[in-house]
């Protein structure tokens, strides 16, 4: 069989995104302890929390709830099926954010999972997916999942595969590169070139 190389438009960028899935609840496993909190935000206003999104996402190129019309996206802060938190460090300063939605019909979405980078490859990782399958498994559920892509950490993958999620399904997704339509700076994920 051969392969095909399929042309990817100047200001685009293209990407593989990987489906995983956890259909019971993991048995407990020792995390250490880390000086870190979570902290619910309930309903947190759309710029709070596109600051903490930005903080996190940017050096990845997350953008789609940058480009999300304000009233949308004020639409899922406000859901009560949508939990958002904010991982804050000893100072309190917010380092992180937790995302799970529950608006599907037993199924828990790990919607956003991430830490500023600087924390990345320090084990605070496995601590918050710990709390995250904490809050995720509860009555009614029977599926958490998540997706990452290859614009993410390079281990973000094989961390979740180790925590104990399957993939499911793969797919292309092509997308207007967020550094050309001034979402985000034209210096951010040195890792993806800049062509447009």
């Amino acid at each position: 069989m051969s392969s095909r190389f399929l042309p990817v438009a100047p200001g685009e960028i293209a990407t593989v995104v990987t489906h995983l899935e956890m259909r019971a609840r993991p048995g407990p496993r020792p995390v250490r302890p880390v000086p870190l909190r979570l902290k619910r935000w309930k309903a947190p206003g759309i710029d709070k929390y596109r600051a903490l999104y930005r903080r996190v996402g940017e050096p990845w190129l997350w953008f789609s709830r940058l480009a999300m019309a304000d009233e949308a996206l004020e639409a899922i802060l406000a859901d009560p099926a949508v939990e958002i938190f904010a991982v804050l460090d000893p100072r309190g300063i917010e380092i992180g954010l937790l995302e799970l939605d529950f608006r599907e019909a037993a199924d828990c979405e790990i919607a956003f999972f991430g830490l500023i980078p600087q924390l990345t490859g320090q084990g605070f990782g496995t601590w918050l997916m710990g709390q995250a399958l904490g809050l995720a498994w509860r009555g009614g559920v029977e599926r958490v999942w998540v997706h990452t892509c290859t614009l993410d950490d390079p281990r973000a993958l094989g961390f979740y595969i180790a925590q104990g999620f399957v993939p499911t399904g793969r797919e292309i997704e092509l997308l207007p590169d967020p550094r050309i339509t001034g979402l985000i700076p034209r210096d951010c994920a040195p890792h993806v070139p800049l062509i447009g």
